[in-house]
């Protein structure tokens, strides 16, 4: 059985007040939980295939990384 991490963090904005909407945080937890079984699930892909866990991790995070911010902000 796979153990998983409701403990996201206090989520805050740029100017570092609190995101305190009930309703966004119910989406970033989901979206967070969703992530992270994706992620579980390609990892242990690469592991079935052979792929060494330490390329499979630095890959991953090369890919959070290599996120950009698209929203404009005014």
């Amino acid at each position: 059985m796979k153990k998983k991490n409701n403990e996201w963090p206090i989520w805050i904005r740029d100017d570092k007040s609190i995101v305190s909407c009930t309703e966004k945080i119910k989406v970033m937890k989901e979206n967070f939980d969703e992530l992270k079984i994706i992620a579980q699930d390609a990892f242990e892909d690469g592991l079935l295939m052979e792929v060494s866990d330490e390329q499979l991790k630095k890959t991953l995070h090369k890919l959070i990384d290599e996120l950009q911010n698209t929203i404009k902000k005014n």
